[in-house]
C-alpha cells in the first residue's frame, strides 16, 4: 500500500485500552450457524476468509480483553470483506480502519466489537445506529439483537450498504439515508444506541429515545482530534450515568451535528 493509503486508514479509531464485559448466552441464526448470503469471493476464497476472521478474534480481540461469547460469535461470522471494496480485500481482516469512499471508513475490527460489548446485548433488543458506514457494524448488531434501524447520512455509502447487508442475509436490518442526529422518532423506543461518528456532545434525543436502562455507546468530543468513547445507561428518571471506556479518533459528524 502506498504512503498516501496509508495516511487514509487513520481517520477512525485506533487501539484503546479498557473494554467493557457482559456474558451472555444465546446466539441468532446468523453469528450461530455463520450463514450468510452468496459471497463476492466465491468458493475458493471462503475458507480462507474463514480462517482470517478466527485469526482477527483470537489476536485482536479476545486477546485485548472481550469476553461476551454473542461478540466473539458475531465477530467470527460476519465477512468483513463483504464490505469493504474488493481492491483492499487482503486488509479486510487487518488491525485497522480502511476507507469505503466519501472520506468515511470501516472502524478497527477490535473498537467494533469494543462498542458491541459495551451495549451489553442479550438478544431480541431493538437498536438504533447512527452512521451506518460500509454496514459492516449493523450486520455485527444484527447477529445478537432482534432488529437494527440505521441511518447514514451520504445516500450512496446508505444504499451500497443496504445492498451488502441484504445481500449477505442480514435481513434484520433497517436501512435510512437521512441526518440521524435527532434518532429515529417513528421506531423508538430502542434498547439500545451506538453512534460510529465523532459527536461535539450526546445527541438529547438518543437519550429520549432509549428505554429506562437502555444503552448508548459514543464517542465525544472534538471531531478531527481524539474523543472519549463514552457509554450512556439511562436511569428511571432519565439521566444518563456515564462511563469512560477509552480514548479514540472518529470520522466527524455530518449534518446538524456538526454545526454544534
Amino acid at each position: 500500500m502506498t504512503t498516501a493509503g496509508k495516511r487514509r486508514l487513520v481517520v477512525v479509531a485506533w487501539l484503546c485500552l479498557a473494554s467493557a464485559s457482559a456474558t451472555v448466552p444465546g446466539l441468532t441464526a446468523c453469528a450461530r450457524n455463520g450463514d450468510h448470503g452468496p459471497g463476492r469471493e466465491g468458493n475458493s476464497m471462503a475458507a480462507e476468509f474463514a480462517r482470517r476472521r478466527q485469526t482477527m478474534v483470537d489476536r485482536q480481540i479476545k486477546a485485548r480483553g472481550i469476553r461476551d461469547p454473542l461478540v466473539l460469535e458475531a465477530m467470527r461470522s460476519v465477512p468483513r470483506h463483504e464490505f469493504v471494496p474488493e481492491s483492499i480485500w487482503h486488509d479486510a481482516y487487518e488491525d485497522h480502519p480502511l476507507p469505503i469512499g466519501k472520506g468515511q471508513t470501516i472502524s478497527q475490527p477490535y473498537i467494533v466489537a469494543l462498542m458491541t460489548e459495551a451495549l451489553a446485548l442479550h438478544g431480541g433488543e431493538r437498536v438504533l445506529e447512527l452512521g451506518t458506514g460500509s454496514g459492516y457494524q449493523a450486520a455485527v448488531l444484527a447477529c445478537i439483537a432482534d432488529s437494527v434501524y440505521t441511518i447514514e447520512y451520504f445516500p450512496e455509502l446508505a444504499a451500497d450498504a443496504a445492498n451488502d447487508l441484504r445481500r449477505c442475509g442480514y435481513g434484520n436490518v433497517v436501512t435510512r439515508a437521512g441526518d440521524g442526529w435527532l434518532g429515529w422518532p417513528e421506531q423508538a423506543p430502542f434498547d439500545a444506541a451506538i453512534v460510529t461518528f465523532a459527536a461535539p456532545e450526546v445527541p438529547p434525543a438518543l437519550v429520549e429515545q432509549l428505554v429506562v436502562g437502555g444503552r448508548l455507546c459514543i464517542p465525544v468530543g472534538t471531531p478531527g482530534g481524539v474523543q472519549k468513547l463514552m457509554v450512556y445507561t439511562k436511569q428511571d428518571r432519565g439521566e444518563p450515568v456515564a462511563e469512560f471506556l477509552c480514548a479514540v479518533r472518529f470520522v466527524p459528524v455530518q449534518g446538524e451535528g456538526a454545526g454544534r
